[in-house]
């Protein structure tokens, strides 16, 4: 299962290299593309989410990896949670 991360900047410019055990996020995100902050959470939720079970069909297991990623994700957006039009970027793939 290929590997994927991400990079993502917030609302204050601040960036963000993210985790996805499955190439399944580049379903759900584009780089270069901005998102308002509950489109890109409605979509990190679901692509995360999907590469974690990706990871349950193969191994037996959910991916870890991929919801503490998740969490962190949740964590960060709460801070823009109050602005106004946030918007996320998703910056690149690597």
């Amino acid at each position: 299962m290929p590997v994927v991360h991400f990079r993502v900047r917030w609302p204050d410019a601040s960036e963000t290299r993210c985790y996805s055990p499955s190439s399944v996020v580049r379903d759900y995100l584009a780089p270069g593309e901005r998102y308002a902050l509950a489109d890109f959470m409605r979509r990190t939720r679901e692509a995360l989410g999907m590469a974690s079970e990706r990871v349950r069909a193969k191994y037996g297991f959910a991916c870890s990896q991929a919801m503490d990623q998740l969490a962190e994700i949740e964590h960060i957006a709460t801070r823009f949670s109050e602005t106004a039009e946030a918007q996320v970027t998703v910056v690149s793939f690597d």
